[in-house]
């Protein structure tokens, strides 16, 4: 590209001096001819008039006057009825430029050697040549600079889309002050935005799949593990198998969630809930991994409570709690629910030693947590998730912690004097 543009640059200086040129050299030449031949008759004008003035004034004709005022001239002067005097050098017969003048009686003929005139000819069209020579090398010093102010961005514009296309989403952030270069800067910018978000998006999508998927996959391998461990009682094996069946049913669920994330499709509504079903559904999945750890897992305060959620977010909301609980806390884990005027709160506390200090005003950002090996996203999602049913998830208190989550009494979006219904108790 860059050759093209210097080739078509100089091409386009040519041609204009070309076109300018020529006609120049032409009239140049032609303005050199002419005032050589007018000066040329100027002197025998002049020569003629100076012989009458003389012949006149009855003054004798000074010839050698004449020759010294045209030196390198040849002259012949003619008079009526006298022989022709001629005064010079006469030219080659080749190279003749001459001039007549008559001035009665006498006739004055001027000769001049053509090569002065063709002399300077040629330095009028060297100097037409020089001012071509100069204005082409002006022309390729513009056409190095425009190549370059051309081509370096293209370069910088063609690397960039190729980042782009490899996947790395990096924006270029540059201004090159031509509006075709700035606006393809800013169509690219725009464009590893976009590519970045999307990057970041999937990031985020794989890291809150692993880790909402994990929790309802490890029940799940615990109730097939208590279904080993029970295979010689049927009705416990039967048991087993029904919760095992039921964190199946969730896993599903979870995946479904997670894929309508990806296919962007509209959030689900809140429905007025009971409270009562979801949490015993979580003491079944959470109470062997408690027992496991030789700890409890109890379920407190006010029953036949409703409140407005997603069934399947509010479960992972509490079990990322209870996971929480699990795996940061100590002692007895209790749930307890209670009633406000506008809100149903969930409490999850535990007995352990709380949060540190200074994980308190971060504890719901992600990426951070209060293991080494922690992903640092439970309590982000949980909060996430929460917020997007109309609800919230608070720390109450750091230590020992309590985790709380608050669900609305009124649909999200309306005024929130909906009537209170009670389930029962």
């Amino acid at each position: 590209m860059r050759r093209r543009l210097l080739i078509s640059t100089l091409l386009v200086a040519v041609t204009a001096v070309l076109l300018l040129g020529v006609p120049l050299a032409v009239v140049m030449s032609r303005l050199v001819t002419d005032e050589a031949a007018q000066q040329l008759q100027r002197d025998a004008n002049t020569a003629a008039t100076v012989l009458q003035g003389r012949a006149t004034n009855g003054e004798r004709e000074d010839y050698q006057e004449i020759q010294d005022s045209l030196v390198g001239d040849y002259i012949i002067i003619s008079r009526k009825g006298q022989r022709a005097v001629d005064l010079g050098i006469p030219p080659p017969p080749h190279r003749v430029s001459k001039a007549r003048a008559s001035m009665p009686p006498f006739t004055v003929t001027v000769e001049k050697n053509s090569s002065e005139v063709a002399g300077q000819v040629a330095g009028a069209l060297a100097l037409v040549a020089a001012l071509a020579l100069l204005a082409l090398g002006v022309a390729v010093g513009l056409a190095f600079l425009q190549v370059r102010r051309f081509t370096r961005p293209l370069e910088e514009l063609a690397g960039a889309a190729g980042r782009l296309g490899s996947g790395d989403a990096w924006p270029l952030g540059q201004q090159y002050g031509l509006p075709e270069l700035d606006q393809v800067a800013e169509g690219l910018d725009a464009s590893a935005r976009r590519v970045s978000d999307l990057l970041a998006a999937e990031r985020e999508f794989a890291s809150d799949a692993s880790h909402q998927l994990r929790t309802p996959l490890t029940a799940l391998s615990m109730r097939l593990e208590e279904m080993v461990a029970a295979a010689d009682d049927p009705a416990a094996v039967r048991a087993e198998g029904e919760a095992a069946l039921s964190q199946t049913e969730r896993l599903a669920d979870v995946v479904s969630q997670l894929l309508g994330r990806t296919r962007r499709v509209g959030p689900t509504m809140p429905e007025f809930v009971g409270i009562d079903d979801i949490l015993a559904q979580q003491v079944a999945e959470w109470d062997p991994a408690f027992r496991r750890a030789n700890r409890k897992l109890e379920v407190a305060g006010e029953k036949g409570l409703h409140g407005y959620a997603t069934t399947g977010t509010l479960a992972q909301v509490i079990a990322t709690l209870l996971d929480n609980a699990l795996a940061h806390g100590a002692g007895t884990v209790t749930i307890r629910t209670s009633q406000t005027p506008k809100s149903v709160v969930i409490e999850v506390r535990d007995e352990g030693r709380g949060v540190p200090a200074e994980l308190v005003p971060h504890i719901f950002e992600r990426n951070v947590s209060g293991r080494p090996h922690g992903t640092g996203l439970g309590l982000s999602l949980a909060r996430t998730m929460s917020i997007a049913d109309g609800g919230r998830v608070v720390l109450v208190r750091p230590k020992p912690a309590v985790f709380a989550v608050f669900l609305p009494l009124a649909a999200p979006g309306t005024d929130g004097d909906q009537p209170v219904v009670s389930g029962p108790a």
